[in-house]
């Protein structure tokens, strides 16, 4: 197939892209910039010019596609309802020329998007008060297209995606542990979250792309839901820190904002065994405490 990718210069495109082109895909890639774009070519994708504000080029590259993979997710996350507005406008530029064509449309959400304190599934609905509802709108207009002659369906990737050179929440936990001097969790930290690796990812989507049945929702998911508090210990094992726990009013001050702090104290475990079973998707990379021990996540 040939598959119009957005968010291939990103954080988890990289790893998608090539696992495309490993596949024997052809992959054109959205690149707003001269620096994405040659982050694109070596890994064998056909740079596309634009943005996601671009709806002219979203379509053009959409029209031109076999299939469209949708994973870029960009605007102030101090204006939750504008990013709805330009992730829903994106979603419908690029599906808008595949209707009725029964040709792919593969979105990206969260499964932080799920509800929180029990271990949610493929079939159960996300929560529309949640951490993450600001993705809700993206996940329902690709559905959408199931009932206009799309192959639509969504991806719902663990908070954690790790893997080298990963800039997400762990991070960011891990910085806070350097500056601060402790390697902290709000309350006993039991709260979970799911992880996947990148690499385990990358061909999720691909399956996604090459047989997902159209209205399929998929869970990203490796780890069903490591706990806070053993992440905090394996940061502070690696950088010879204490562990500490927070409440959450000292957690709002402790980390990078009240929205990280909310977020590291979510409890989400999120089952994967339906997108297993619909595809054949069998993780085998490094869990996330391993990755943790062994990756680059701790060197200076």
């Amino acid at each position: 197939m040939h598959v119009f990718v957005t968010g291939g210069s990103g954080q988890t495109g990289p790893a998608v892209v090539a696992e495309l082109v490993a596949a024997g895909h052809t992959v054109t890639a959205l690149a707003r910039s001269d620096a994405a774009a040659a982050r694109l070519e070596p890994l064998g994708a056909t740079p596309h010019r634009g943005s996601l504000d671009d709806l002219d080029s979203l379509r053009s590259g959409a029209a031109a596609a076999d299939a469209v993979l949708h994973m870029a997710y960009g605007g102030d996350f101090s204006d939750l309802d504008d990013m709805m507005r330009r992730d829903r406008a994106a979603i419908r530029a690029l599906g808008g020329p595949l209707e009725g064509s029964g040709k792919p449309l593969v979105v990206t959400s969260g499964t932080l998007v799920m509800p929180a304190g029990r271990e949610a599934t493929e079939e159960d609905e996300p929560d529309g008060a949640g951490i993450a509802a600001f993705r809700i709108a993206g996940e329902r207009a690709c559905l959408d297209f199931a009932a206009r002659g799309v192959r639509a369906s969504v991806v719902r990737l663990a908070p954690t995606v790790h893997g080298p050179a990963d800039h997400g929440f762990i991070p960011a936990l891990v910085a806070t542990a350097r500056a601060t001097g402790v390697s902290a969790h709000v309350g006993d930290g039991a709260n979970r979250w799911p992880a996947v690796h990148r690499r385990d990812a990358a061909v999720l989507f691909r399956l996604a792309l090459e047989g997902a049945p159209a209205g399929s929702v998929l869970h990203g998911v490796a780890e069903n839901g490591v706990t806070l508090r053993s992440i905090a210990e394996a940061i502070a094992r690696g950088l010879g820190l204490p562990t500490a726990s927070l409440t959450p009013a000292e957690a709002a001050t402790h980390f990078a904002s009240p929205f990280m702090a909310t977020a590291y104290a979510f409890d989400g475990p999120v089952s994967s065994t339906r997108t297993r079973e619909l595809l054949g998707w069998s993780p085998t990379g490094p869990t996330l405490l391993e990755d943790l021990a062994h990756g680059d996540y701790l060197t200076a």
